[in-house]
Protein backbone atom coordinates (compact mmCIF):
# COMPACT_ATOMS: atom_id res chain seq x y z
CA UNK A 1 0.00 0.00 0.00
CA UNK A 2 2.44 2.03 0.81
CA UNK A 3 4.42 2.04 -2.01
CA UNK A 4 1.86 2.25 -4.39
CA UNK A 5 1.37 5.89 -2.63
CA UNK A 6 4.56 6.79 -2.83
CA UNK A 7 6.32 5.34 -5.73
CA UNK A 8 9.82 3.39 -4.03
CA UNK A 9 10.28 1.00 -2.32
CA UNK A 10 13.01 2.87 0.42
CA UNK A 11 10.34 5.37 1.10
CA UNK A 12 7.77 2.70 1.95
CA UNK A 13 9.68 0.67 3.92
CA UNK A 14 10.25 3.58 6.18
CA UNK A 15 6.49 5.09 5.93
CA UNK A 16 6.01 1.54 7.31
CA UNK A 17 8.38 1.59 9.70
CA UNK A 18 7.36 4.64 10.99
CA UNK A 19 4.35 3.01 11.63
CA UNK A 20 5.67 0.37 13.84
CA UNK A 21 7.54 2.92 15.70
CA UNK A 22 4.46 4.72 16.77
CA UNK A 23 2.46 1.78 17.59
CA UNK A 24 5.18 0.63 20.13
CA UNK A 25 5.33 4.23 21.37
CA UNK A 26 1.43 3.16 22.32
CA UNK A 27 1.72 2.16 26.33
CA UNK A 28 0.00 -1.54 26.74
CA UNK A 29 -3.54 0.43 27.43
CA UNK A 30 -3.76 1.97 24.36
CA UNK A 31 -2.79 -1.22 21.93
CA UNK A 32 -4.94 -3.35 24.37
CA UNK A 33 -8.04 -0.94 22.74
CA UNK A 34 -7.67 -1.09 19.24
CA UNK A 35 -9.63 -3.66 18.48
CA UNK A 36 -8.33 -3.82 14.24
CA UNK A 37 -4.46 -3.75 14.63
CA UNK A 38 -4.16 -4.24 10.75
CA UNK A 39 -6.68 -1.35 10.17
CA UNK A 40 -5.08 0.85 12.60
CA UNK A 41 -1.71 0.25 10.56
CA UNK A 42 -3.39 0.81 7.08
CA UNK A 43 -4.52 4.15 8.44
CA UNK A 44 -1.25 4.87 10.46
CA UNK A 45 0.70 4.11 7.09
CA UNK A 46 -1.46 6.10 5.50
CA UNK A 47 -1.07 9.33 7.63
CA UNK A 48 2.37 9.03 7.21
CA UNK A 49 2.64 8.53 3.81
CA UNK A 50 0.34 11.60 3.53
CA UNK A 51 3.02 13.55 5.17
CA UNK A 52 5.88 12.53 2.95
CA UNK A 53 3.60 13.26 -0.64
CA UNK A 54 3.33 16.80 0.89
CA UNK A 55 6.93 16.67 1.02
CA UNK A 56 7.90 14.69 -2.31
CA UNK A 57 7.33 17.93 -5.22
CA UNK A 58 10.19 19.87 -3.37
CA UNK A 59 12.41 16.72 -3.45
CA UNK A 60 11.65 16.12 -6.84
CA UNK A 61 12.17 19.57 -7.98
CA UNK A 62 15.91 19.33 -6.10
CA UNK A 63 16.26 15.96 -8.02
CA UNK A 64 18.42 15.61 -10.92
CA UNK A 65 16.92 14.48 -14.29
CA UNK A 66 13.55 13.33 -14.57
CA UNK A 67 12.01 11.75 -11.38
CA UNK A 68 10.44 8.30 -12.38
CA UNK A 69 8.95 5.66 -9.74
CA UNK A 70 10.63 2.00 -9.04
CA UNK A 71 10.02 -0.88 -11.02
CA UNK A 72 9.14 -4.20 -9.27
CA UNK A 73 9.25 -7.63 -10.67
CA UNK A 74 7.28 -10.08 -10.98
CA UNK A 75 4.25 -9.98 -8.27
CA UNK A 76 5.41 -8.91 -5.15
CA UNK A 77 3.06 -5.78 -4.09
CA UNK A 78 -0.03 -7.65 -6.20
CA UNK A 79 -3.58 -7.39 -4.54
CA UNK A 80 -4.72 -10.37 -4.44
CA UNK A 81 -8.23 -10.59 -2.24
CA UNK A 82 -10.01 -7.55 -3.60
CA UNK A 83 -12.83 -6.93 -0.56
CA UNK A 84 -15.61 -7.15 -3.20
CA UNK A 85 -16.17 -7.97 -6.63
CA UNK A 86 -14.49 -6.33 -8.97
CA UNK A 87 -15.96 -5.08 -12.72
CA UNK A 88 -13.26 -5.26 -15.67
CA UNK A 89 -12.46 -1.65 -15.29
CA UNK A 90 -11.59 -1.91 -11.72
CA UNK A 91 -9.45 -5.33 -12.26
CA UNK A 92 -7.08 -3.18 -15.03
CA UNK A 93 -6.68 -0.64 -12.09
CA UNK A 94 -5.86 -2.93 -9.46
CA UNK A 95 -3.44 -4.84 -11.59
CA UNK A 96 -1.82 -1.54 -13.29
CA UNK A 97 -1.55 -0.22 -9.65
CA UNK A 98 2.09 -1.10 -9.30
CA UNK A 99 3.22 -0.39 -12.93
CA UNK A 100 5.45 2.77 -13.63
CA UNK A 101 2.87 4.33 -16.23
CA UNK A 102 0.38 4.48 -13.44
CA UNK A 103 2.68 5.41 -10.60
CA UNK A 104 3.77 8.50 -13.05
CA UNK A 105 0.43 9.35 -14.05
CA UNK A 106 -0.42 9.04 -9.96
CA UNK A 107 2.37 12.06 -9.61
CA UNK A 108 0.03 14.14 -10.88
CA UNK A 109 -2.61 13.63 -8.04
CA UNK A 110 -2.69 15.82 -5.21
CA UNK A 111 -1.54 14.09 -1.98
CA UNK A 112 -5.23 13.69 -0.96
CA UNK A 113 -6.19 12.57 -4.10
CA UNK A 114 -3.59 9.96 -4.70
CA UNK A 115 -4.32 8.41 -1.27
CA UNK A 116 -8.12 7.98 -1.71
CA UNK A 117 -7.28 6.20 -4.82
CA UNK A 118 -4.90 3.76 -3.53
CA UNK A 119 -7.35 3.25 -0.47
CA UNK A 120 -10.72 3.33 -2.47
CA UNK A 121 -9.62 2.24 -5.79
CA UNK A 122 -6.60 -0.31 -5.34
CA UNK A 123 -7.75 -1.91 -2.02
CA UNK A 124 -11.21 -1.01 -1.26
CA UNK A 125 -11.03 0.62 2.04
CA UNK A 126 -14.97 1.82 3.05
CA UNK A 127 -14.80 5.98 2.36
CA UNK A 128 -15.81 6.08 5.93
CA UNK A 129 -12.00 4.82 6.66
CA UNK A 130 -10.54 6.91 3.90
CA UNK A 131 -12.30 9.88 5.46
CA UNK A 132 -10.46 9.24 9.19
CA UNK A 133 -7.09 9.29 7.31
CA UNK A 134 -7.89 12.79 5.39
CA UNK A 135 -9.80 14.18 8.11
CA UNK A 136 -12.42 14.72 5.13
CA UNK A 137 -15.90 14.37 4.82
CA UNK A 138 -16.96 11.48 2.96
CA UNK A 139 -18.16 13.31 0.26
CA UNK A 140 -14.76 14.53 -0.02
CA UNK A 141 -13.71 11.59 -0.58
CA UNK A 142 -15.74 10.57 -3.14
CA UNK A 143 -15.00 13.74 -4.86
CA UNK A 144 -10.99 12.85 -4.50
CA UNK A 145 -11.21 9.05 -5.55
CA UNK A 146 -13.77 10.56 -8.84
CA UNK A 147 -10.88 13.38 -9.79
CA UNK A 148 -8.06 10.72 -9.60
CA UNK A 149 -9.95 8.02 -11.30
CA UNK A 150 -10.63 10.66 -14.31
CA UNK A 151 -6.53 11.49 -14.29
CA UNK A 152 -5.93 7.68 -14.89
CA UNK A 153 -8.65 7.64 -17.79
CA UNK A 154 -7.20 10.74 -19.30
CA UNK A 155 -4.13 9.01 -19.04
CA UNK A 156 -5.26 6.65 -22.43
CA UNK A 157 -2.77 3.88 -22.00
CA UNK A 158 -3.55 0.57 -22.88
CA UNK A 159 -2.71 -2.12 -19.82
CA UNK A 160 1.11 -3.66 -20.81
CA UNK A 161 -0.34 -7.40 -18.98
CA UNK A 162 -2.57 -7.45 -22.36
CA UNK A 163 -1.33 -9.46 -25.22
CA UNK A 164 -1.03 -6.80 -27.80
CA UNK A 165 1.20 -5.00 -25.51
CA UNK A 166 3.20 -8.07 -24.30
CA UNK A 167 3.98 -8.67 -28.43
CA UNK A 168 4.74 -5.06 -29.13
CA UNK A 169 6.95 -5.17 -26.04
CA UNK A 170 9.06 -8.50 -27.79
CA UNK A 171 8.69 -6.56 -31.11
CA UNK A 172 10.64 -3.35 -29.60
CA UNK A 173 13.11 -5.49 -27.86
CA UNK A 174 13.81 -7.32 -31.24
CA UNK A 175 14.40 -4.20 -33.30
CA UNK A 176 16.50 -2.39 -30.13
CA UNK A 177 18.72 -5.40 -29.83
CA UNK A 178 19.38 -5.76 -33.29
CA UNK A 179 19.95 -2.20 -34.17
CA UNK A 180 17.07 -2.15 -36.53
CA UNK A 181 16.11 1.32 -36.36
CA UNK A 182 13.46 1.60 -39.26
CA UNK A 183 11.63 -1.28 -37.73
CA UNK A 184 11.85 0.79 -34.33
CA UNK A 185 10.32 3.82 -35.82
CA UNK A 186 7.24 1.55 -36.95
CA UNK A 187 6.58 1.00 -33.45
CA UNK A 188 6.48 4.35 -31.93
CA UNK A 189 3.85 6.66 -32.09
CA UNK A 190 4.33 10.31 -33.78
CA UNK A 191 3.92 12.00 -30.75
CA UNK A 192 6.51 9.42 -28.51
CA UNK A 193 8.58 10.49 -25.45
CA UNK A 194 11.29 8.97 -23.93
CA UNK A 195 12.01 9.35 -19.95
CA UNK A 196 15.16 8.24 -18.11
CA UNK A 197 15.79 8.35 -14.34
CA UNK A 198 19.21 8.18 -14.04
CA UNK A 199 19.00 10.04 -10.09
CA UNK A 200 22.40 11.99 -10.68
CA UNK A 201 24.21 8.28 -10.27
CA UNK A 202 23.95 6.24 -13.27
CA UNK A 203 24.15 8.30 -17.23
CA UNK A 204 20.86 9.07 -18.37
CA UNK A 205 19.22 11.58 -20.16
CA UNK A 206 18.69 14.63 -18.34
CA UNK A 207 15.82 15.75 -20.09
CA UNK A 208 12.52 13.74 -22.32
CA UNK A 209 13.44 12.77 -25.63
CA UNK A 210 10.93 13.04 -27.99
CA UNK A 211 9.69 12.09 -31.76
CA UNK A 212 10.29 8.47 -33.04
CA UNK A 213 13.22 9.36 -34.63
CA UNK A 214 15.30 10.20 -31.81
CA UNK A 215 13.78 7.46 -29.60
CA UNK A 216 14.47 4.92 -31.75
CA UNK A 217 18.05 6.46 -32.55
CA UNK A 218 18.73 6.67 -28.68
CA UNK A 219 17.86 3.10 -27.55
CA UNK A 220 20.02 1.64 -30.22
CA UNK A 221 22.77 4.16 -29.38
CA UNK A 222 22.61 2.80 -25.72
CA UNK A 223 22.79 -0.63 -26.40
CA UNK A 224 25.88 -0.08 -29.11
CA UNK A 225 28.00 1.71 -26.44
CA UNK A 226 27.05 -0.70 -23.83
CA UNK A 227 27.90 -3.90 -25.59
CA UNK A 228 27.65 -6.59 -24.61
CA UNK A 229 24.71 -5.22 -22.83
CA UNK A 230 21.08 -6.41 -24.19
CA UNK A 231 17.91 -6.25 -23.73
CA UNK A 232 15.49 -9.18 -22.21
CA UNK A 233 11.84 -9.61 -21.84
CA UNK A 234 10.77 -9.89 -18.03
CA UNK A 235 7.76 -10.29 -16.18
CA UNK A 236 7.44 -7.17 -13.51
CA UNK A 237 4.23 -6.22 -10.86
CA UNK A 238 2.48 -4.48 -13.81
CA UNK A 239 3.10 -6.67 -16.56
CA UNK A 240 5.46 -7.23 -19.30
CA UNK A 241 9.01 -5.00 -18.95
CA UNK A 242 11.96 -4.61 -20.89
CA UNK A 243 15.48 -4.83 -18.81
CA UNK A 244 19.06 -3.58 -19.64
CA UNK A 245 21.33 -7.10 -18.85
CA UNK A 246 25.21 -8.20 -19.07
CA UNK A 247 26.13 -11.51 -19.97
CA UNK A 248 26.05 -13.05 -16.25
CA UNK A 249 22.40 -11.24 -15.75
CA UNK A 250 22.83 -8.35 -13.95
CA UNK A 251 19.86 -5.71 -14.40
CA UNK A 252 21.47 -2.73 -14.96
CA UNK A 253 18.13 -1.39 -16.34
CA UNK A 254 14.52 -0.93 -16.80
CA UNK A 255 12.38 -0.08 -19.61
CA UNK A 256 8.39 -0.17 -19.48
CA UNK A 257 6.69 0.67 -22.66
CA UNK A 258 3.34 2.56 -22.45
CA UNK A 259 0.95 2.24 -25.18
CA UNK A 260 -2.10 3.44 -27.17
CA UNK A 261 -3.70 2.04 -30.43
CA UNK A 262 -0.68 -0.60 -30.68
CA UNK A 263 2.26 1.28 -31.01
CA UNK A 264 4.56 2.73 -28.46
CA UNK A 265 3.36 6.24 -26.90
CA UNK A 266 5.91 6.83 -24.20
CA UNK A 267 9.21 4.88 -23.21
CA UNK A 268 10.38 4.98 -19.46
CA UNK A 269 13.36 3.77 -18.86
CA UNK A 270 14.53 3.81 -14.82
CA UNK A 271 18.45 3.48 -14.67
CA UNK A 272 18.71 4.81 -10.95
CA UNK A 273 20.63 1.73 -9.41
CA UNK A 274 19.22 2.86 -6.17
CA UNK A 275 15.51 1.90 -7.31
CA UNK A 276 17.09 -1.24 -8.95
CA UNK A 277 17.97 -3.52 -6.12
CA UNK A 278 15.01 -5.68 -6.28
CA UNK A 279 16.56 -6.99 -9.53
CA UNK A 280 19.49 -7.69 -8.40
CA UNK A 281 20.19 -11.27 -8.18
CA UNK A 282 22.51 -13.01 -4.81
CA UNK A 283 25.30 -13.32 -7.69
CA UNK A 284 25.14 -9.40 -8.94
CA UNK A 285 24.75 -7.83 -5.49
CA UNK A 286 28.01 -9.61 -3.53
Amino acid sequence: MAYRMLGTVADAEDAVQEAFVRWYRLDDHARADVTNPVGWFAKTTSRVCLDVLKSASRRHELYVGPWLPEPIPDDRFRVTAPLRARDPAEHAVTAESVSMALLVVMESMTPAERVAFVLRDVFDYPVADIADVLDRSPGAVRQLASSARARVGASDAEPSTTGASARLTEAFRHAANTGDIAALLRLLDPGVTLRSDGGGVARAALNPVHGPDKVARFIVGVLARQAPITLALREAGGGVVLTFERVDGTVTGVIELVATAGIVRDVLIQWNPRKLTLWRTDDAST
